[in-house]
């Protein structure tokens, strides 16, 4: 069993910034991908940006230049920092991880969401 546990959501107002959090723990033998994906109300969910085991980032072309994505292999955890926020980013944001377990099977996860509405 994989637990995702997400944090660092709110409120904010247009232009401030806000770091989310998304730790993986349970039966990890190591993690390939970890991603941040989002969805506003009444629209499909959507991209943001990855990262894979070596550090390599992809992002949505909508957060380029604000949001940056890292994470830290030692604590299984993914951060997402995102600076000059705007009333379109408010969502539900989702990590997903996908983990090879020690049966040695790949498996996608995702975490419980975080909200973060941003104010004009």
């Amino acid at each position: 069993q994989v637990q995702l546990v997400e944090s660092g959501g709110g409120l904010v107002q247009a232009g401030g910034s806000l770091r989310l959090s998304c730790a993986a723990s349970g039966s990890i033998r190591s993690i390939n991908t970890m991603g941040w994906y989002r969805q506003a109300p009444k629209k499909q969910r959507e991209f943001v940006a990855t990262i894979t085991s070596d550090g390599s980032t992809n992002y949505a072309d909508s957060v380029k230049g604000r949001f940056t994505i890292s994470r830290d292999n030692a604590k299984n955890t993914v951060y997402l920092q995102m600076n000059s926020l705007k009333p379109e980013d408010t969502a539900v944001y989702y990590c997903n991880t996908n983990i090879l377990a020690y049966n040695l099977r790949y498996s996608d996860y995702w975490g419980q969401g975080t909200q973060v509405t941003v104010s004009s």
